[in-house]
């Protein structure tokens, strides 16, 4: 894969500004999702006076919807067919230079301004959709997209680890290194489980070969 152990990303866009911010701390993101998602949960129970089972509840289902979600558009939008320049221009901004440089640490997650628009959107989206129950819903929607952040980051910047979430970066990495046709769930291999999208390990192919 070309540039897959370059640390700095290439060049987006000409202008400098725009091209400064397609770029963020990891810590800033997570900041805003976690910080809105605990929020909305918390303004849910104490402010609206909402159920707290009820409302915890909502806030889970919108952590599990958020995998869902994550997926779809791991798979239908970012591997978009590039089958004009428009096109392909836009799964290279939005997807395709992180294939690229899948280690610049500065491009894992949605710059600040993004990151708030989004946030503001999905509960707004959510709020409009499920009256006050979409704000605990969209709090935990929130919150799994900053999990998928998190997970997403450890996976490309730091070592596997020796315990169960080990899967989870290989599971990535068979994405990135194997074949991106597959493996499209980062923060759970579950949907591609459901979907028949899960890549064959080529170590167990190997295997079965000798």
């Amino acid at each position: 894969m070309v540039g897959a152990n370059v640390k700095d990303g290439g060049r987006i866009f000409e202008s400098p500004v725009l091209e400064a911010l397609t770029r963020t701390h990891i810590a800033i993101p997570l900041s805003i999702f976690y910080g809105t998602g605990a929020v909305a949960l918390w303004f849910s129970v104490a402010r609206l006076q909402l159920d707290g089972a009820g409302s915890l509840a909502l806030f889970l289902s919108g952590v599990f919807f958020f995998t869902l979600v994550e997926y779809l558009v791991h798979r239908y939008f970012y591997h978009m067919s590039t089958d004009s320049p428009r096109k392909a221009r836009v799964q290279y901004v939005f997807h395709g230079v992180h294939h690229d440089h899948p280690r610049d640490k500065k491009r894992l997650a949605l710059p600040p301004l993004m990151s708030v628009i989004v946030a503001s959107a999905f509960i707004s989206l959510f709020r409009l959709l499920m009256g006050l129950h979409g704000l605990a819903f969209g709090g935990g929607f929130l919150v799994g997209y900053a999990t998928y952040l998190l997970a997403h980051y450890s996976i490309h910047v730091y070592s596997p680890p020796r315990n169960f979430l080990k899967g989870i970066w290989k599971h990535h990495n068979l994405h990135h290194f194997v074949g991106d046709t597959g493996a499209f769930g980062v923060s759970s291999p579950l949907w591609d489980h459901v979907f028949g999208t899960m890549p064959e390990d080529p170590r167990a192919r190997k295997a079965v070969g000798n």
